[in-house]
């Protein structure tokens, strides 16, 4: 018996030594999945098809991916449901800052987001510089527009082009929700011949089968800006707040401001996303 205890000592022993040499931890001394709630953009678009990868091969977490608007990101982190969260939806941002439910909330890239219809162009708005007399148009014209409905970040976007047009066209029978991300929502919109807004990263990602064209972009409010936030482990002490910081910096790390540069650039010839680590939100667009 103590010949094979020994054995089992030695054996145990050389395990150990295999882990520390390998620069591996055993799986129960850390936690390995990192639950990431964040928008379906970064999804529908192939960004995070590239990055997850890279970062699960960096640091051996498993990362479990809740594609959903920014709205619905933030609302799983106030119930302790997510461990970090990838938005666009600066002013929700904010106010789940203020309350406590994040931390260390930082710039990572933006987009813009563009107004796409068919090419026919019913409301004649092609070539306007002004989103918001692009809207006009639609409404005046009542033709079809397509909105998310979701509580995303685009929906919350787009809500503020409307209240900047003056216009409420929640009750109007051309403005229909879908209740669906941006991939699904820019399809609903293709087959009825619609307008919607869009970011331009997911809509160049899937162009190809659309049959929708750009009418409206450049403008100011278009501006489309993500952050990384960590959820809050003072009010959720279960979250895994090591995973959710790991991913958070790697986020931000030079390596992964270098995919994003040149994301999307070989295959639509300009890049989907730009890097902004380390920038001042106010800085960006101009």
């Amino acid at each position: 018996m103590k010949c094979r205890m020994a054995q089992w000592t030695v054996l145990s022993l050389g395990i150990a030594c295999l882990f520390l040499f390998f620069g591996l931890a055993p799986i129960h001394a850390q936690q390995k999945t990192i639950i990431l709630a964040t928008t379906t953009s970064t999804q529908d678009s192939g960004l995070l098809d590239v990055l997850l990868p890279i970062f699960e091969k960096k640091t051996a977490y498993f990362v479990k991916t809740i594609a959903v608007g920014s709205g619905q990101a933030m609302a799983m982190g106030q119930k302790g449901e997510a461990d970090v969260l990838l938005v666009h939806s600066p002013s929700a941002e904010k106010k789940f800052m203020a309350d406590g439910y994040g931390v260390n909330r930082r710039l990572v890239m933006h987009n813009d987001y563009i107004v796409v219809g068919p090419s026919e162009d019913p409301a004649k708005m092609k070539g306007l510089k002004s989103s918001q007399e692009a809207f006009k148009k639609i409404a005046s014209t009542k033709a079809l527009f397509l909105s998310r409905g979701d509580n995303s970040g685009t929906n919350a976007k787009e809500k503020e082009i409307w209240k900047a047009a003056g216009i409420n066209p929640e009750a109007e029978k051309w403005y229909q929700q879908t209740g669906l991300g941006m991939g699904q929502t820019l399809n609903v919109a293709a087959e009825k011949k619609g307008y919607t807004l869009a970011d331009r990263g997911t809509y160049l990602a899937l162009k190809k089968n659309l049959n929708l064209d750009i009418l409206v972009e450049g403008d100011a409010i278009l501006l489309n800006i993500y952050h990384v936030i960590e959820v809050n482990p003072a009010k959720w002490p279960k979250v895994n707040a090591a995973g959710a910081k790991a991913f958070s910096d790697f986020m931000v790390s030079s390596e992964t401001q270098g995919v994003v540069k040149t994301f999307g650039v070989d295959k639509f010839g300009s890049p989907l996303f730009f890097p902004d680590a380390g920038k001042k939100e106010e800085d960006l667009g101009k």
